[in-house]
């Protein structure tokens, strides 16, 4: 390992070797990996690889690392004796006396393995396998087995949703609840970045400890368009990279035994609506999946106006799938393990697996990658009459262009050429998305960086 200059900050050099965590890649898979002939595989590979060896940062602009280590490189090689990561001019945080630090090698071999499994086996060539939703979800379990996400455990995890931009006081709260999840022997999984995806993980690292558990998990599942811009916390041990969104959404569905949202923005937003929109399917109406809403006493606003948004737009059946629990992080953790006690009872009696949720039911038209242009944008169906689950499944987009336009790269190079995004609707329908919206600007959940400069425009 040597040092190198820079004109932006620190750097390093180094060769490393996988340990664990990544199989032995194929010649093919190298290539592919290289960008021999899939199009633009190495970039998107750069772009990852930066995002973990810059893990812990506080920036939410997916250009910022970029911009920081303009001539970092990497290369993944093939040798008689397995796989060769070459990193060049990479950031020197990544590292402790000339050693690349642990935790973020494994991440780097979790972005390395991720792709390459997306690149050989979700490839162009195995798109008609895509085009079902059986398929798609055959794809989410290989992706997730492939990353040893998938444990033969009595259940035990709990999903936690929430900002990456939120208070202190809300922050703490998000480590308070993780403790008293912890102490009751759960493991977490997030998105991975920071803030309320941090938090959790971090008070569940003290209960772990106090209770002596060795194996722990703290899972972050995230895709290549989040992750530049949430790299992930330094707490997860076990990363996964889903090829977009909504299989993104879908893992956290399918192996997430409950879930925990905290205060947070359009993102936050984008996945209640995913979720309730899956429950409100009449196919899903008994099955069991425990859901909370909680918050610090500060938060109570913020998930007052959840509330009735949730209650204007879905109906009071919405409502009755989720329990909001205001500043008691005891009842949040008492009241989990009693829905996970009827999720293992459930899935007992049903022969379902613990470990991968195939009895509920995702409608294809939530699998289906949402490309959030201004054309489908301004063509979402925002209005009542509609079945309350394909109306959530087009709120959800909505949310979901507004993150793209916040944080994704696509997507803020879309707002810079064209202006903001429109969205149309059912006119007190957007009343209340507006006033949604202008709630979260001003509580700041939309950006961590800089001023906000809003990416949509509802038209009232």
């Amino acid at each position: 390992m040597n040092q190198t200059a820079s004109r932006a900050l620190p750097v390093q050099d180094a060769r490393i070797y996988p340990r664990g965590g990544l199989d032995v890649l194929s010649r093919a898979e190298v290539a592919r990996l290289r960008d021999a002939s899939s199009g633009g595989m190495h970039e998107l590979l750069r772009r990852c690889a930066l995002a973990v060896l810059t893990s812990g940062s506080a920036s939410d602009d997916p250009r910022a690392a970029r911009d920081l280590y303009p001539d970092f490189d990497i290369q993944v090689l093939q040798q008689d004796r397995g796989v060769r990561i070459d990193l060049i001019n990479a950031p020197a945080m990544a590292f402790v006396d000339g050693e690349i630090i642990r935790g973020v090698a494994e991440l780097l071999f979790a972005v390395v393995r991720d792709l390459a499994y997306t690149a050989i086996e979700l490839g162009p060539e195995y798109a008609a396998d895509l085009e079902s939703s059986a398929g798609i979800t055959n794809a989410v379990f290989g992706l997730l087995r492939n990353a040893r996400i998938l444990k033969p455990n009595d259940p035990n995890l709990v999903v936690c949703w929430g900002g990456h931009s939120i208070s202190r006081d809300e922050y703490l709260y998000t480590k308070q609840v993780g403790y008293e999840l912890g102490l009751r022997g759960l493991d977490i999984c997030t998105g991975c970045g920071p803030g309320a995806m941090k938090g959790p993980m971090k008070g569940a690292t003290i209960a772990h400890a106090k209770q002596r558990r060795a194996k722990t998990r703290y899972i972050g599942v995230t895709e290549p368009g989040i992750i530049a811009a949430e790299s992930p916390n330094p707490i997860v041990n076990h990363l996964v990279i889903m090829p977009d969104i909504e299989k993104r959404l879908e893992a956290f569905v399918r192996i997430g035994h409950g879930i925990i949202v905290f205060p947070g923005g359009v993102g936050t937003a984008e996945e209640i609506l995913y979720l309730l929109g899956i429950l409100l399917h009449p196919e899903n109406a008994d099955l069991p999946f425990p859901l909370i809403l909680t918050g610090p006493t500060i938060a109570a606003p913020y998930f007052e106006q959840i509330d009735r948004f949730i209650r204007l737009t879905l109906g009071e059946a919405a409502a009755e799938r989720y329990e909001i629990i205001i500043g008691d992080p005891v009842a949040v953790a008492k009241r989990m393990v009693a829905g996970i006690r009827k999720v293992r009872e459930y899935r007992i009696e049903h022969k379902d697996s613990f470990f991968f949720n195939w009895a509920i039911q995702i409608p294809e038209d939530y699998q289906q990658p949402f490309v959030p242009s201004h054309e489908a944008m301004a063509a979402l169906q925002l209005h009542p009459g509609r079945a309350v689950h394909d109306l959530a499944a087009d709120l959800r987009r909505a949310f979901s262009g507004i993150v793209a336009g916040n944080v994704k790269e696509d997507g803020m190079r879309r707002i810079e050429e064209s202006g903001p995004f429109e969205i149309h609707g059912d006119a007190p329908m957007m009343q209340a998305l507006d006033a949604l919206l202008r709630a979260f600007v001003e509580q700041r959940r939309m950006k961590i960086a800089g001023e906000y400069k809003p990416c949509y425009r509802v038209v009232t």
